[in-house]
């Protein structure tokens, strides 16, 4: 069944050796079980994260269970531009071409917060820093053609459409659920404009969703976060708001839909990496392995359009089509 496929179900029969995947957010949870799938296929993986220890130690784990794993290590904070940018820049001066980009990292109900160049913390985050990465390293993906990029967005995308006066809440009460939203819509619609600006060069962009699992991404909750979100998840669902199938599996306790395993989380992820199925498929929503439905706002071709021109004013530049 979807619901319980893994990683290495989707893995299986697939032969990577001669690509090379960057992965954001491999350290720990889904982008290192995501990294450590890639590798078994013979892929070389660039591990991305936060810190060297941290890279190091991932590519420790996945080298004790995949032997000869082919990988390479890269740091940044997707928090700061500046160190997007650097990061980007060493990734093309070592690397021509890539075949994969994963944008797994992200940060999830945080306190109020404003990232290095003032954006709101889970918005500069998840969309904007991935944003500029993805664009910096689209030469190296344009030159490894037919390639694919996978961005993790969350059936949480239903919390919250884009706010267009207001994404960064400078005028308005913070709300870490709803912000949160915003966020995961924003990745929809990056990956709705970018797949109608890059698919028909052979770059084709998907969005997932991992479904719900216990990860460090949820550092920041606390049982009357969780009690919350089952409660806003009950009155998106209530209203139509939420995506097609919104997890998948069945419900769990408090009205939220049933955890997963990582392996069985990260299986969507890698099968959009892999498949054959969406070689010439792109700009959709991915849930349970398979295409699944986003809220009708996340999915709006004009609405991505304006999202990438914000972003760009935001980040005080411009990426060609």
């Amino acid at each position: 069944m979807p619901f319980e496929t893994t990683t290495d179900d989707v893995i299986a029969g697939i032969d990577l050796r001669g690509s090379t995947a960057v992965i954001t957010g491999a350290t720990t949870g889904l982008g290192r079980e995501t990294a450590r799938a890639l590798a078994s296929a013979g892929a070389r993986v660039v591990i991305c994260g936060r810190s060297v220890e941290k890279c190091e130690a991932s590519a420790s784990v996945i080298r004790e269970s995949v032997s000869g794993a082919d990988l390479d290590t890269e740091t940044f904070d997707l928090s700061d531009l500046t160190t997007v940018r650097a990061g980007a820049e060493r990734i093309l001066a070592r690397y021509e071409s890539l075949q994969l980009l994963v944008n797994n990292a992200g940060v999830m109900f945080t306190p109020e917060g404003r990232t290095a160049q003032g954006f709101e913390t889970q918005f500069g985050t998840n969309h904007v820093g991935h944003f500029v990465l993805t664009n910096l390293l689209l030469p190296a993906l344009q030159a490894g053609a037919p390639s694919r990029i996978v961005n993790l967005s969350s059936a949480g995308h239903g919390f919250g459409d884009v706010s267009w006066d207001d994404p960064n809440y400078e005028r308005r009460a913070y709300d870490k659920f709803e912000a949160y939203g915003q966020s995961k819509t924003a990745n929809i619609l990056f990956t709705v404009e970018l797949d109608r600006r890059h698919g028909p060069s052979g770059v084709r962009s998907n969005a997932v969703h991992p479904g719900m699992i216990m990860t460090e991404l949820g550092r920041h909750m606390n049982k009357g976060d969780m009690e919350e979100l089952g409660l806003r998840r009950r009155r998106r669902d209530a209203a139509g708001r939420g995506s097609g199938s919104a997890g998948g599996g069945g419900s769990g306790a408090g009205g939220l839909p049933a955890f997963k395993s990582v392996q069985q989380g990260a299986a969507t992820s890698v099968w959009a990496a892999v498949t054959p199925e969406l070689e010439d498929t792109g700009g959709r929503y991915l849930e349970d392995v398979e295409v699944s439905t986003a809220a009708r706002y996340a999915m709006d071709p004009d609405a991505a359009a304006r999202l990438w021109a914000m972003t760009e004013e935001l980040v005080g530049e411009s990426f060609p089509p």
